[in-house]
């Protein structure tokens, strides 16, 4: 199985737009649609364009399948929370400013589009705690050698922990607004760099496949 940046941000992307299809049936969220479904199309193009030639080991084992689902997963809902973020601030810019333009003014309200900004970052965060957590314990039998300490594990770690003070400050200083839409960012470049970040400084940067 080959699993390069580009694999993984087509897979990510895939996975935010059925999250959000799904999404969709409990609100209104045609205003998301410009910004997530031309990145979406991108990326789907880049596998065939980047191949990539990293390969991924133990894909039979049954223990790697769950790590390996759970962390896409946690991927994929922090990429939505981040776009989600993103078009929070953009139309709370356009509102303060009265310019607010159709697909803007289709979205729910702001406290309605926060609450499930925080919904998806709680879920995803659980989900990456357990992608961590799974590899941390289970890296000898999963990954056949002790946990190595690289840049994937760092900047996991550093997402981790920024999501983890964000859940921890709306829930005991009431975080909201721009501060929280700065750490649901700043989270997810950092989760970004973990993976896909690497693998595109290996792969095309360096040249190396591994």
């Amino acid at each position: 199985m080959r699993f390069g940046f580009s694999a993984a941000l087509s897979l990510m992307l895939w996975l935010a737009v059925l999250i959000y299809w799904v999404e969709s049936f409990h609100a209104r969220l045609e205003g998301l649609q410009p910004l997530v479904l031309p990145l979406a199309a991108v990326c789907t193009l880049l596998p065939g364009l980047f191949p990539g030639q990293h390969l991924l080991a133990n894909v039979t084992s049954a223990m790697f399948r769950l790590h390996f689902f759970i962390a896409m997963v946690a991927y994929s809902l922090f990429t939505l929370a981040a776009l989600h973020a993103i078009i929070m601030a953009v139309a709370e810019r356009r509102l303060h400013r009265g310019e607010l333009t159709r697909p803007l003014a289709s979205l729910p309200p702001l406290l309605t589009m926060e609450s499930l900004l925080f919904r998806l970052i709680a879920i995803a965060f659980v989900l990456l705690t357990l992608t961590l957590a799974s590899g941390f314990a289970f890296s000898e039998t999963v990954f056949g050698k002790a946990l190595s300490f690289n840049h994937k594990t760092l900047f996991s770690i550093i997402s981790w922990l920024i999501f983890a003070a964000l859940l921890v400050g709306r829930h005991a200083w009431g975080w909201r607004g721009r501060k929280a839409l700065r750490w649901t960012l700043a989270g997810f470049v950092a989760l970004l760099f973990a993976y896909v970040g690497s693998r595109f400084v290996l792969e095309i940067v360096l040249g190396r496949a591994g």
